[in-house]
């Protein structure tokens, strides 16, 4: 793209004097239409949004995002533990911008700097935490199809205010360009487009399967064999110990007769031993 020839290559300043207060009150209303500049965004990127009622459409209570950087669905519920879920990322991060000339642009510009939509977009909260303050260097949405348009946003705000790009920088973003040649550069008019997502399958590779443990079979016990119950009683003897007593015994299944006058307890073919 003609436009990333167009921006000075130098190396990174330090980042000393660099503090969030340096690009003015966080998300100011600079168009001054009554709503601070989050929800303008909120409002601008999300799908079937709902709003605190009183507010005038301004506060944003719910809504779903079709999001750029992972190409998930994510649905957005305003409040102390669930609005992180959905950030506004700065597409050229502040910090970036600090140790790339900002720091020489006036306090007016830097506030415009950090509410101009062309430089923001609503996106996955974890994402964008993971992105920090990188450059096209150091980190690119995982999703691989947004990629032209993320690195064209991003030369696009560099040209608007005249920042530069490291070395490094530059070349990754020609790569990210060399599959898209024909990419147009994004607009103030066409910031207010909303992408078109797909979400339908994400670009993280599919989790793997595990694979199903093994059912190991406990062996099945042999069947416990009851003793025989007596089919008759000794008609000479009430008990084992008073035949024994009298010399009889032991008596042997299959063999002795009286075997089945007597309970054989431990099941082992022997009574009365």
């Amino acid at each position: 793209m003609a436009a990333l020839e167009t921006l000075e290559v130098k190396g990174r300043a330090p980042k000393t004097g660099y503090d969030r207060d340096q690009f003015g009150p966080r998300w100011a209303d600079t168009d001054h239409n009554g709503c601070d500049t989050r929800n303008d965004i909120l409002a601008r990127d999300l799908e079937f949004e709902t709003f605190r009622p009183g507010t005038q459409d301004c506060v944003v209570l719910t809504g779903v995002l079709d999001d750029p950087y992972t190409a998930t669905e994510i649905h957005f519920l305003r409040g102390q533990d669930t609005s992180t879920q959905v950030q506004v990322d700065h597409v050229v991060a502040l910090s970036d911008a600090w140790q790339k000339d900002a720091q020489q642009l006036d306090e007016t510009t830097r506030t415009a700097f950090a509410n101009d939509p062309l430089n923001l977009l609503a996106v996955d909260g974890p994402a964008n935490a993971q992105k920090g303050d990188g450059d096209a260097a150091t980190w690119l949405p995982a999703n691989r199809s947004f990629r032209c348009d993320y690195v064209s946003r991003q030369i696009a705000v560099k040209a608007h205010y005249d920042l530069w790009v490291t070395s490094a920088e530059k070349d990754a973003m020609g790569r990210v360009l060399s599959n898209c040649p024909d990419q147009v550069l994004p607009t103030d008019q066409t910031a207010a487009t909303v992408y078109e997502i797909d979400t339908t399958a994400t670009q993280y590779p599919t989790p793997a399967v595990a694979e199903p443990t093994p059912v190991v079979e406990s062996p099945v016990a042999e069947p416990t064999t009851v003793a025989p119950t007596p089919t008759s009683m000794d008609p000479r003897f009430t008990s084992c110990a008073k035949a024994k007593d009298a010399g009889y015994g032991p008596y042997t299944a299959g063999i002795d007769p009286e075997y089945d006058w007597y309970r054989d307890g431990d099941n082992d073919g022997t009574t009365c031993e």
